[in-house]
């Protein structure tokens, strides 16, 4: 909540002036949606590592699909704290009146970047890889990965955060206009990810 609220009031806390406020206004929501990837990721890490291994067997034991269980309450978590970071641009948009559709557009977004950075925190838990410094380095890879990747030719392996913002920061008529295959993109990344995800735990012969 505190990394939340500092970025809050560092990005977003300039209001949308000049001669385009609404096209500043839609180029926040761009940002908070980029922001909102490694701070999902973050939280889910620390809330699936919470449990202490005696309680994680228990509940492997308990929960028939614990996997699934706990990867929801993370993304849970998480969209509780992005809700707080999103709150900030949605604010300047109504104000500054930002066409509606393009908020629903954004939140859509925002949506699925938080779980696609709650994928990631996922992969970098200790259910995946035990070692806490391990899998430190792991989350802070491959949210490094998934940004580096989109400037090559390997971008449709990337998280597309740079499409988004610059779309975002284009104006909504071509936020709107680019969002359907960003959104298309990531729901793919996020199926695909989700999937090896739960295979990879599956085939544990053992709770960590």
């Amino acid at each position: 909540m505190i990394v939340t609220l500092l970025l809050v009031m560092l990005v977003f806390s300039q209001w949308p002036t000049g001669p385009d406020p609404v096209k500043l206004a839609t180029g926040t929501y761009g940002d908070a949606a980029a922001f909102m990837v490694p701070l999902a990721a973050w939280t889910t890490r620390s809330l699936l590592d919470t449990q202490p291994t005696v309680q994680r067997w228990l509940t492997l034991l308990a929960v028939r699909r614990s996997a699934v269980a706990g990867l929801f309450a993370a993304f849970l978590a998480s969209a509780a704290l992005n809700l707080v970071l999103f709150a900030a641009p949605l604010l300047q948009a109504v104000t500054v009146g930002v066409p509606f559709k393009t908020t629903a557009a954004a939140a859509l977004l925002a949506v699925l970047a938080c779980t696609a950075g709650a994928l990631i925190g996922a992969w970098s838990s200790r259910a995946i890889i035990p070692g806490s410094g391990a899998s430190l380095l792991v989350l802070l890879s491959a949210l490094t990965m998934t940004l580096l990747l989109g400037l090559g030719r390997l971008g449709f392996l990337a998280i597309p955060y740079l499409d988004w913002i610059k779309a975002a920061h284009d104006g909504p008529a071509k936020f709107q206009a680019a969002l359907p295959g960003l959104l298309l993109h990531l729901v793919l990344w996020c199926v695909v990810v989700a999937t090896g995800y739960f295979v990879t735990l599956h085939r544990r012969s053992s709770p960590t």
